[in-house]
């Protein structure tokens, strides 16, 4: 997922750094809280992981440039379920890094811009699910409308960070490109929600094993627990 070079002029790569920075330090401060919660090697543990999976999802997934931008399957949804909002947030940021260092250095001037449109939906997501997900449930047992629900909203939000870097570099000409990659993101929240409860599924089958220091604990275990 990036936004095109070139779409922002170097002078306009300010705000997508400013923006960065501001979710950086939030996604520090929930850094910081699971890293109280569950201690540093559960963080990093799952961490590597998130950061390991975002690289595959970036690079071996289907993609294709569509208006604006990239159509990716980036399952922040199945991320932030399976792990966690500040493991899954680290991940994508740094997943998203090696990408640009390792296979696409063309996109790292546009890092500010397209971080930012990767994390602000994925807080947003974590905090949706605690308004529709009932504390007595373990994420193992959502259901296809809560899934649903996240998976809509996170892509929803991807395309309008996209759609405000595209009308931020070049206007209303981006107009009809944003229209496109919007309509692309279609297939996107038609596929994410049954690639959660597949994975839902698998991790329920595995229940036995328990978290451990690699998996969010919500995941098997209500909050009431």
């Amino acid at each position: 997922m990036h936004i095109e070079p070139g779409l922002v002029a170097s002078g306009k790569l300010w705000m997508g750094y400013a923006a960065a920075g501001g979710v950086a330090g939030y996604a520090l401060h929930q850094a910081w809280l699971a890293l109280r919660e569950r201690g540093v090697v559960s963080l990093v543990a799952r961490s590597l992981v998130t950061t390991a999976l975002v690289l595959c999802f970036f690079e071996l997934l289907p993609h294709r440039p569509v208006g604006v931008s990239e159509v990716h399957f980036i399952l922040g949804s199945t991320l932030l379920l399976l792990f966690g909002a500040a493991p899954a947030a680290l991940g994508l940021a740094l997943g998203l890094l090696a990408q640009g260092l390792l296979f696409a250095p063309f996109d790292l001037p546009q890092y500010g811009m397209n971080v930012t449109t990767l994390l602000v939906p994925l807080f947003a997501i974590a905090a949706l699910a605690g308004r529709i997900i009932r504390p007595q449930t373990a994420y193992v047992d959502v259901s296809y409308r809560q899934a649903l629900a996240l998976s809509t909203t996170y892509q929803a939000g991807i395309v309008g960070w996209v759609a405000l870097w595209a009308l931020w570099g070049g206007g209303a000409a981006n107009v009809s490109a944003v229209l496109s990659f919007g309509a692309a993101y279609l297939v996107v929240i038609a596929v994410e929600p049954l690639v959660d409860l597949a994975v839902l599924a698998l991790a329920k089958t595995l229940a036995p094993l328990q978290p451990g220091v690699l998996l969010e604990r919500r995941l098997y275990r209500p909050e009431t627990v």
